[in-house]
């Protein structure tokens, strides 16, 4: 059963949040056949996508940091209220280098055509596992989040030793996202919750797949399907997060052969009969 965080949070007053449901990435090869149309073009992934979906986490920009030109493709390629959630270059919180200003710049000024568009909801920082709540890693997190203001931004632990009042009173001083999950219930990650810390709310469904989690990759590890029921767990979650926020962002990572695409339509589905 879904236990929620217990931290507490004022109604947003005007009660006119917006909803997106969509996937993280959607350029995947095994995507063909189970998602897109069989002769579907690469390059009209994206335009396909978005007669489904009204956002899309940006994975690649973990691994290849953006370039304004292929943004601005994107910006051309989808709707005018359609957004995008950017996931931070892995140097910012895997490999952890010395931050500069300079290179936070870099990053930030590639996202331009987004800004202008309107279509940049958030930058997505999500810390691995290593990432503990130690004294370095606080002061890390600080500076990181620094020199990171100008953009909203959103947080993502997969260390249960974050899930603390502190962190989320810390967060909520500055406005900042934290970034709900859905993970196997194992030792030490985090458990699922439905905290707002500012006025955009954040929801990351990975899967439940116990047995690939620690010996896995990165496609095994989430090769995993909801059931309906596993679903239905955050309906009344969700319905709370969206009283206490203007935009929810709720993202499915569970990616092996379009599951994640399934998925999200079904969670649609679901909250239409729900309301």
């Amino acid at each position: 059963m879904l236990k929620l965080y217990n931290v507490r949070m004022e109604e947003h007053k005007n009660n006119t949040a917006r909803l997106i449901i969509g996937t993280s990435g959607y350029s995947y090869p095994d995507w063909v056949g189970t998602f897109y149309p069989p002769n579907l073009s690469r390059k009209d992934f994206l335009k396909y996508y978005t007669t489904y979906f009204d956002g899309v986490e940006l994975n690649y920009t973990y691994y290849s940091p953006p370039k304004a030109k292929t943004l601005e493709k994107m910006v051309n390629q989808t709707p005018r209220d359609f957004v995008f959630s950017v996931k931070a270059h892995k140097s910012f919180t895997h490999e952890r280098k010395e931050i500069t200003s300079s290179s936070v710049k870099d990053f930030l000024t590639q996202l331009q055509p987004l800004k202008e568009s309107n279509k940049l909801a958030v930058v997505l920082l999500q810390f691995p596992y290593s990432f503990h709540y130690t004294k370095q890693n606080r002061y890390f997190l600080c500076k990181l989040l620094d020199n990171f203001r100008e953009v909203p931004l959103a947080v993502e632990f997969r260390n249960k030793e974050w899930q603390r009042d502190s962190v989320i009173k810390e967060l909520r001083d500055r406005d900042i996202s934290y970034v709900n999950v859905d993970l196997p219930s194992l030792k030490n990650l985090p458990s699922p919750t439905g905290i707002i810390t500012s006025h955009i709310g954040y929801l990351r469904f990975h899967g439940r797949n116990s047995d690939n989690w620690w010996s896995g990759n990165n496609v095994s590890r989430y090769d995993y399907r909801y059931t309906d029921e596993e679903l239905n767990q955050w309906i009344l979650p969700i319905k709370r997060m969206l009283s206490t926020s203007s935009l929810l962002l709720v993202f499915f990572n569970n990616h092996r052969n379009g599951k994640a695409t399934q998925d999200a339509k079904k969670l649609k589905s679901l909250l239409r009969s729900a309301y």
